[in-house]
């Protein structure tokens, strides 16, 4: 079981960036929170792109091609919409 878990850590490691990138935003940084959150599932995205399967864990859903594919996508996709945002007029 602690082996299992422990195989676990590639999106372990991804969730915990994501989940800052979202403290980041409730706190009030939007931009800054997003890009975050876009850079945890780029570190996904490599981390998937460079681990074997075997060693991917969770990350290894449907072949590399298809992971990679989508996570860049996704990657690219939030990053490009938290630099698109205007900040808020003050």
């Amino acid at each position: 079981m602690v082996n299992a878990v422990r195989r676990q850590w590639p999106i372990a490691a991804s969730l915990a960036v994501v989940l800052a990138g979202l403290v980041v935003v409730a706190s009030g940084h939007f931009r800054r929170g997003t890009l975050l959150l876009s850079f945890g599932v780029a570190l996904a995205l490599f981390l998937r792109l460079l681990l074997p399967a075997s060693e991917a864990g969770l990350l290894a859903v449907r072949s590399k091609k298809v992971d990679v594919a989508v996570l860049a996508t996704l990657a690219l996709a939030t990053s490009l919409l938290a630099l698109w945002v205007p900040p808020p007029s003050t």
